[in-house]
């Protein structure tokens, strides 16, 4: 059997991943770290739906950085489908970041 079988699990991680690579154009920092990602679904087939924010609803990469993610996570082999789904609830704060990125930022 050639079929590679890939968990819904290990998938997320990869999409993790691929994520991390992908940085807000005004922050040094990925938009995985800023907490720009609300939340990754992986189901059996392996359609992938992403919740994110934005760190304002007037940023300008509001229709790109969407677009991007989508094409890159869609690039990985396992992957059959990607939906992205935008929300401003809850509103995006400095909160959400992770220890990681206020320290990339002097925050601590």
């Amino acid at each position: 059997m050639s079929e590679i079988t890939i968990d819904t699990n290990e998938l997320g991680e990869k999409i993790v991943r691929v994520l991390k690579t992908i940085y807000d154009p005004e922050i040094p920092v990925d938009i995985y770290e800023l907490g720009l990602i609300y939340d990754v679904f992986v189901n059996e087939d392996h359609d992938v739906k992403i919740l994110m924010t934005l760190t304002s609803p007037n940023c300008p990469v509001a229709e790109s950085l969407p677009q991007e993610i989508q094409e890159k996570v869609k690039s990985l082999d396992a992957v059959n489908d990607v939906e992205m789904e935008l929300t401003f609830d809850p509103p995006w704060s400095q909160d959400l970041m992770s220890e990681e990125a206020k320290l990339e930022l002097g925050m601590l």
